[in-house]
C-alpha cells in the first residue's frame, strides 16, 4: 500500500466494527449465537431458524434497520442487548488500533468515529475497549436516521462537523460504504484486509487496504 500523504489530511473518518475492531464478535453473533437463541427461544430446530432468519437479514441489509438493535428486539421478540451482553467477552481490538489513533491524536488531527451501530452497541463496545478519550466525536448513524450506505448520511455528517472531505481520510471494512464515501467526495478512501480475525483475507477490490495499522503512521 502506498504511503499516505499525511500533508494533505487534516480529518481522520474512522468506522467501528471491523476497523478498529475485530469483527469476530459480530459475524458470531448474527451467524451463530442469535440463531441459537432464537431457536431455543421458538422451540425450534437450529436449521429452521436460519431458514428463518436468513430471508430477514436479507431484506434489511444496508438498511439503518439492519444496524439497529430495537427493531431486532421487536422483530424476534428477544432482548438482542442482553444476547449481546452473554458473548462480550468476544469484543477485541484489532492489533495496534489504539495506537494508530493516539498516534492522529498527537498529530493534531481530528479523528472522529463514523459507525452504522447503534447506540446500545457503540456503549456496550466502549464499555470492553476504552476508545472513547482518543476521538473528538463518536457518531452513530442513527443519530442523522440514515446509514452510512446513503448519501443522506454524508450531507448530514457534513452539517455537524466541520470537515472538508477532500482533505479527509476514511477507513472502513465495508465497500459499498466506502463507494458511497467516495460518491460524496472524500478524498481518501482505505479498506480493511482482514476484518474478521477468524476469516481469510477479503479481495477488497478497487481500494487499498490496511493490513498493518503502524505502516499508515509513516511520515506522519
Amino acid at each position: 500500500m502506498p504511503a499516505l500523504l499525511w500533508n494533505t489530511i487534516d480529518t481522520v473518518l474512522l468506522d467501528m466494527d471491523g476497523t478498529l475492531l475485530d469483527l469476530h464478535f459480530d459475524n458470531h453473533f448474527w451467524l451463530h449465537h442469535l440463531p441459537q437463541r432464537y431457536a431455543e427461544h421458538h422451540g425450534i430446530s437450529r436449521a429452521l431458524a436460519d431458514a428463518e432468519l436468513l430471508p430477514l437479514f436479507r431484506e434489511h441489509a444496508g438498511t439503518l434497520n439492519w444496524y439497529c438493535t430495537d427493531f431486532w428486539s421487536r422483530e424476534l421478540k428477544l432482548s438482542i442487548r442482553d444476547l449481546k451482553r452473554e458473548v462480550a467477552h468476544l469484543i477485541a481490538l484489532r492489533p495496534d488500533a489504539d495506537i494508530f489513533i493516539q498516534a492522529l491524536r498527537q498529530a493534531g488531527k481530528q479523528v472522529v468515529m463514523i459507525t452504522n451501530a447503534h447506540r446500545d452497541s457503540l456503549s456496550l463496545k466502549l464499555e470492553r475497549i476504552e476508545l472513547a478519550p482518543y476521538f473528538d466525536r463518536l457518531i452513530s448513524s442513527h443519530d442523522y436516521g440514515f446509514p452510512k450506505e446513503d448519501q443522506q448520511f454524508w450531507h448530514a455528517l457534513q452539517q455537524d462537523i466541520d470537515f472538508a472531505p477532500a482533505r479527509s481520510l476514511f477507513i472502513d471494512d465495508s465497500l459499498p460504504i466506502l463507494r458511497s464515501a467516495g460518491r460524496f467526495g472524500i478524498g481518501h478512501l482505505l479498506a480493511v484486509r482482514q476484518p474478521d480475525s477468524q476469516a481469510g483475507p477479503k479481495d477488497t477490490e478497487e481500494f487499498a487496504a490496511v493490513e498493518d495499522y503502524r505502516e499508515l503512521l509513516q511520515g506522519l
